[in-house]
């Protein structure tokens, strides 16, 4: 299984060569404003079977509980590829939206549902956490 993500204009792209660890739903605002939409689809995958291309540049910032996030964008078109996050060492998050393969699993998980948007419905069969789901 390999699967290819990139940013709108093409110059940054991921390319992943398994299945995701997990897919998540999150609704916290730092996702909110870093997508401009009121939820996010985000695939998480073992750091070693993700080969990022392309110009990028980061942008780190804190996190809860004092850990840091590094946020991959495209210094052209300004996507947001994916992520690293201290809460989750050795996986690499990619934005679902990224993909252009649509048989992406599902997400099974919703978190920061303290500030998920009132008028959201959820599916079915997901896990829910208030915040950020435990180790």
């Amino acid at each position: 299984m390999s699967r290819r993500g990139s940013c709108q204009c093409g110059g940054f792209t991921a390319t992943v060569a398994a299945e995701p660890a997990i897919v998540v739903m999150c609704h916290c605002t730092w996702c909110q404003r870093r997508s401009g939409v009121p939820l996010t689809v985000n695939a998480y995958f073992k750091e070693g079977d993700v080969k990022l291309a392309g110009d990028f540049r980061t942008f780190d910032r804190q996190a809860p509980e004092g850990r840091q996030l590094h946020n991959y964008f495209c210094p052209m078109c300004g996507t947001t590829l994916g992520w690293r996050a201290d809460l989750r060492p050795g996986l690499f998050g990619i934005a679902a939206g990224c993909f252009t393969d649509k048989s992406l699993p599902v997400a099974t998980v919703s978190i920061w549902e303290d500030e998920m948007h009132a008028w959201v419905n959820l599916p079915g069969g997901m896990q829910h956490f208030p915040r950020a789901r435990p180790g």
